[in-house]
């Protein structure tokens, strides 16, 4: 992970079936990811978006 992934605390995952997810996007402020999760609930209105604080792997 580079020092710049390392900055990025703030995730909006998408929910799947079957307890999947998947990470669209990071961002550094929550408000942004906030907004971006608001956007695409609009567009995307049948999914399930959440917005979560990612620490990742900071093993390594």
């Amino acid at each position: 992970m580079t020092y710049a992934d390392r900055l990025n605390h703030w995730a909006v995952v998408r929910l799947l079936p079957n307890l999947q997810r998947v990470t669209i996007a990071r961002f550094h402020k929550r408000s942004d990811a906030d907004g971006y999760a608001q956007a695409l609930r609009r567009l995307i209105p049948d999914a399930t978006f959440i917005v979560l604080f990612d620490l990742g792997d900071r093993g390594s």
